[in-house]
């Protein structure tokens, strides 16, 4: 019996084992279709870190010098203009009164060419030709009564030969006076006039440079922003010929703005415009409001690192931007969470 028993059991299993290989090669369950989503807009998580809405500006020298004055210290709102530091300015004024001063003696030089002559150096130049021509007749007279007497040999032939070079003399004199009272009257030629203006217009452009230098050692502010780091102090040595010219890094802290590395799985859902909430751990459970308002256009590598040991090194990120709200406050350079409310395309 119990033989039996053991031998419809083993039947039985077979029979089963059939049955459901049979039902496993019939013909498939028909698929469950998919569910829709529940709603039509999702929620963007990525890591920002917080900026000035303008990019951080190195104000430093355009000269060598010793630093004379720094007037704002870190964290002072300053104005476009504004003077924040100066050189010490000694040698540059120097450079500008010897420029002044060649400049000077240049227009002086062009009005004396154009202008001719004064009255009396004309006067001068025709009362020595005049002498001039006075002396020349008396020794012509003096050559024509020794000629004479040689003639009739009352006088020697060696002071008839005196009174003739005297004569010539004379007249060497008076066509000499005579050519520097022409010259003294004619006008300036054009050559001489353009070569007195080029002297003019060079001492000029050296005015002008020497008075730019000695303007750049006042440092000013490139635009309106507040005082971020301030690398010199009074009384120190900045160089253009070491590069060591940086003195105050400065930027627009009137707003600010988030720089977020927006993961390349999330692109397609970004958008400009769309609302923003930023958290950060120092703030506890508070949020801070802002909107999006420029998307990248490449991917590129992670701007901000966490410092989780999970974290991929090797995911792509799109640099989007996003501004705070006008009333948020918020250190530069804090590290925050940024969750954005984006609508699936």
């Amino acid at each position: 019996m119990t033989r039996r028993l053991l031998v419809l059991a083993g039947v039985a299993s077979i029979a089963l084992t059939a049955w459901a290989a049979g039902n496993r090669a019939g013909t498939p369950r028909a698929a469950t279709p998919p569910t829709a989503p529940a709603n039509t807009s999702d929620e963007i998580a990525a890591p920002g870190r917080v900026e000035a809405m303008t990019e951080e500006i190195n104000v430093g020298s355009e000269l060598s010098g010793r630093l004379d004055r720094v007037l704002v210290d870190e964290g002072d709102r300053v104005m476009a203009g504004q003077v924040l530091a100066t050189l010490d300015s000694s040698e540059y004024r120097a450079r500008l009164a010897s420029a002044e001063a060649r400049l000077a003696i240049a227009r002086a030089e062009y009005e004396r060419l154009v202008n001719g002559s004064r009255p009396e150096e004309r006067r001068e130049a025709e009362a020595a030709r005049q002498q001039a021509a006075a002396a020349l007749a008396q020794t012509e007279t003096e050559r024509d009564r020794r000629a004479t007497l040689y003639r009739e040999g009352a006088a020697a032939l060696e002071e008839a030969e005196r009174a003739d070079r005297d004569w010539r003399l004379a007249r060497a004199r008076l066509d000499e006076l005579a050519e520097h009272a022409s010259v003294i009257s004619a006008e300036a030629r054009s050559d001489e006039k353009a070569r007195a203006k080029a002297a003019v217009d060079l001492a000029e452009a050296q005015v002008n440079e020497a008075r730019a230098r000695l303007d750049k050692t006042a440092i000013r502010a490139p635009e309106n922003g507040t005082i971020l780091r301030r690398h010199r102090k009074a009384g120190e040595l900045v160089s253009i010929e070491s590069g060591q010219t940086l003195i105050f890094v400065m930027a627009d802290t009137s707003r600010l703005r988030v720089r977020v590395d927006v993961d390349e799985s999330d692109v397609a859902k970004l958008a400009v415009g769309e609302r923003v909430w930023v958290h950060a751990d120092a703030y506890g459970d508070r949020r801070f409001g802002g909107a999006v308002t420029r998307v990248g256009q490449i991917l590129g590598r992670k701007n901000i690192r966490t410092d989780e040991p999970t974290e991929k090194r090797d995911t792509k990120i799109l640099e989007t931007l996003v501004d705070l709200d006008p009333d948020v406050q918020l250190p530069l350079g804090l590290r925050v969470d940024v969750f954005i409310r984006a609508s699936r395309n």
